[in-house]
């Protein structure tokens, strides 16, 4: 889908790595690598036996309702965070929905398809990307923003997004990627005091997931029954149940927790490796706060495909509104990869 400012909001990160992408090294879809994990892949495959049966979300809407401390009349279980953003643009009566951007296109792609007319507020580049709440038009009944975002990697402050809501306004906060954040600082779910609040969860990027389509929204319960009267009948398989109720299990919590520490020092090695190509013009975007980075380069686009012959597959930016062929999106992996990954960029800027 290309907008009348000619970006493409259907170009997702996997097209960097389809067909003829499949021998790259993956530095362009922001799934963990390495995972899922065996124990995670053991307990989905015990499922199985269960195929016969209609789906059940009963224990795994109460499980993630345990482990944000809500009732589960605030919890939905939806196909991945895809599947929530198409239920909000249809399932929601809203006249002036505005988007955050830089910032994951869907939400945007979805209310286009449902016929909105969709706002944009574009965040600056000289601003770091932060987020300036005075730029959201007052009048706005549907604000969308990603935390942290991507693909900016900035983490914005969890006060100044809930000072967004409004009387009358749906404030959606997609934290996809906050159980990347040590200690989900700034993470707004569970929080039962902010109006209008919808934060949307994704279960894919940190247990490696993106197959099995497993997510979940927590809003006010009202907003839940809304959005399930626009669910089909039984939209969560039976594997994917199974692997949202182990995904938040006190098992999962602890290795997320600990995969998001090296996460963070695995970022830092990244940016550090980066930033000896400031001489070419590189900058990076931050403080990254997320499991990739967005960097600015001159020639970016060459670059790119510089590095396709070098065997590594990064992420273009030019399809976020807000950006252009100048900037590249890196998803942070473990240090002999970026070490590897860091070797071809020297190479694609000197050849």
């Amino acid at each position: 889908m290309r907008t009348e400012s000619g970006h493409d909001l259907r170009h997702h990160g996997d097209a960097e790595v389809r067909d003829d992408g499949g021998s790259l090294v993956d530095l362009a879809v922001n799934v963990r690598a390495d995972t899922p994990p065996v124990w995670l892949r053991e307990h989905i495959a015990a499922s199985l036996g269960g195929l016969a049966a209609y789906p059940d979300g009963r224990a795994a809407r109460a499980a993630v309702a345990a482990r944000h401390g809500l009732p589960v009349e605030r919890v939905l279980l939806t196909a991945g965070a895809a599947e929530a953003f198409v239920l909000l643009a249809r399932a929601l009566k809203v006249r002036r929905p505005v988007v955050v951007h830089p910032q994951f296109t869907e939400p945007e792609a979805a209310l286009r398809d449902a016929g909105h007319a969709v706002g944009r507020v574009l965040l600056r580049e000289e601003d770091g990307f932060r987020l300036d709440p005075a730029a959201v038009p007052e009048d706005a009944d549907l604000v969308v923003i990603g935390n942290p975002t991507n693909p900016t990697s900035v983490l914005h402050p969890a006060d100044a997004i809930a000072g967004l809501a409004r009387p009358g306004r749906v404030l959606v906060v997609d934290e996809a990627f906050m159980d990347a954040v040590p200690g989900e600082r700034e993470a707004l779910a569970g929080r039962v005091d902010v109006p209008g609040l919808v934060v949307l969860r994704s279960l894919t990027k940190t247990w490696g997931l993106a197959g099995l389509r497993i997510g979940y929204v927590l809003a006010a319960p009202e907003t839940i029954e809304d959005l399930q009267r626009a669910q089909p009948l039984w939209p969560v398989s039976t594997p994917a149940l199974a692997a949202a109720e182990a995904c938040v299990g006190p098992r999962a919590l602890a290795e997320a927790a600990h995969a998001a520490h090296r996460i963070a020092a695995d970022r830092a090695h990244l940016s550090a490796g980066l930033a000896r190509f400031a001489p070419a013009g590189l900058r990076v975007a931050g403080p990254a706060q997320g499991p990739f980075v967005l960097v600015r380069l001159p020639g970016a686009s060459a670059v790119r495909r510089r590095l396709r012959d070098l065997g590594y597959a990064v992420r273009r930016g030019d399809t976020f509104p807000g950006l252009d062929e100048e900037w590249l999106r890196l998803a942070v992996r473990d240090r002999r990869t970026t070490d590897g990954f860091l070797r071809a960029l020297e190479r694609a800027l000197t050849d």
